[in-house]
């Protein structure tokens, strides 16, 4: 492993948990070159909710990259795109009642953030954002400037402004009502608040610390935004693309935000794509007004489209996460009250779940005791204080008992001191 320690930047960091060389996976495993199995509780944080080199998709990549298919089209139209947008609308637009423009802002949710802020200042002529905290959505200077944990705001090295930030579902324990400071602040002319043109939210905060927002804190968030005639911005990179069952994680909600943001899972394969949905009446872009050299990665379209096909044709797979999430919560309850040494609290919807720990510097030592024992899983939190696992959304249930049996396993190890 000396090339990497030689010559990659040392801003390299998951490898640094995992300290060997990976070089085949699929579906939910990963294998490095001394022929060692790792279960993946990580899945590309969230880009691989279909696990690694899913069959019926790489049989459509292969087929169509022999066949000479456009690779790289930047906005050009291609068979490639058209297939994946005539399928995202007969299978996931239309079935939900939901009204779209597609944007392809460029390859990483990074992209579709700093297009979905972008997009909401042209539309109402205001500059600032709220955002919430704890919030994360991405490292570019945009996306930062809506990000709360402070390391991560810190890489930026200038200020970032044009932002405010309210506090998030029970960020308060609920001891203080929702939405009191943000109301309170929205209608009195002597608070400083300039007048946001959009809230971005997530409706589970992933590198937050695996934080749901109640389904009638996100009802009461969006008619707050309609009353006050600001945009709603759904940033649902990690947590769409039936990470918490749902293919939107706000359908729970019965919302229909302005703007949504999503990247990570929605090409199928791990291959970079992002998009950006926009309401009708918002699309207000002009031509190039918006654009990358990477937008159009065909590839990406037409895993994307055969994903859709495969796991979105009907509600199976929504209702087999909502089944694995309850399995996932059942078996970290029961980690929380066999835990007499530390206080734990399990956290998160659907199979975006995390494990608390009030003395933070366990999440990473479980972690690290969990690699040991073939598991990956990361950290997540503003100090690092949530263990959180992604599944594959495909894992089977065996797969799933496995990785758990680890998880309890390592949480007893650190906590027992063992």
């Amino acid at each position: 492993m000396t090339i990497f320690e030689d010559v990659e930047s040392e801003v390299r960091s998951y490898c640094r948990n995992w300290p060997v060389v990976f070089d085949t996976a699929k579906g939910a495993r990963l294998w490095d070159t001394d022929g060692n199995s790792y279960l993946d509780f990580f899945a590309g944080a969230g880009a691989l909710n279909y696990g690694h080199n899913p069959e019926p998709l790489k049989r459509k990549l292969l087929e169509y990259l022999s066949r000479d298919g456009i690779t790289h089209g930047l906005d050009m139209y291609t068979t490639a795109k058209g297939e994946f947008l005539k399928t995202f609308r007969e299978k996931i637009l239309g079935p939900r009642g939901l009204d779209y423009k597609v944007q392809f802002p460029g390859p990483t949710g990074a992209n579709a953030v700093e297009s979905a802020l972008k997009l909401a200042r042209k539309i109402t002529g205001k500059e600032a954002m709220v955002n919430f905290t704890n919030a994360f959505h991405g490292m570019t200077l945009g996306a930062l400037s809506v990000t709360g944990n402070s390391m991560k705001r810190g890489g930026a090295g200038i200020p970032l402004v044009h932002s405010t930030p309210m506090p998030f579902d029970n960020y308060f324990d609920g001891k203080v009502p929702d939405f009191l400071w943000f109301e309170k602040v929205l209608t009195d002319t002597g608070s400083s608040l300039n007048e946001p043109a959009a809230v971005i939210v997530e409706t589970v905060q992933g590198e937050g610390g695996i934080n749901p927002a109640r389904i009638e804190w996100l009802q009461g968030l969006a008619d707050l935004c309609k009353r006050h005639d600001i945009l709603l911005i759904v940033d649902d990179v990690q947590m769409g693309v039936g990470r918490t069952g749902p293919f939107f994680s706000f359908e729970a909600a019965g919302i229909e935000p302005d703007i949504v943001t999503i990247s990570k899972s929605i090409s199928g394969y791990g291959l970079p794509m992002a998009l950006v949905l926009i309401k009708p009446e918002h699309d207000v872009w002009g031509p190039g007004e918006h654009n990358g050299t990477f937008r159009g990665h065909n590839p990406a379209f037409v895993t994307g489209t055969e994903a859709i096909h495969q796991f979105w044709s009907d509600d199976t797979l929504e209702r087999d996460v909502v089944r694995k999430g309850e399995k996932v919560e059942e078996a970290f309850n029961r980690i929380v009250a066999d835990t007499k040494s530390t206080e734990l609290t399990a956290k998160g919807r659907g199979l975006a779940r995390g494990l608390q720990f009030a003395q933070e510097e366990q999440a990473a030592k479980v972690c690290a005791a969990a690699f040991e024992r073939g598991l990956l899983m990361e950290t997540s939190g503003p100090q690092s204080e949530v263990m959180k696992i992604l599944a594959p959304l495909t894992i089977t249930d065996d797969e799933l008992d496995e990785g758990l049996a680890i998880v309890a396993e390592s949480v007893k190890a650190v906590t027992s001191g063992g």
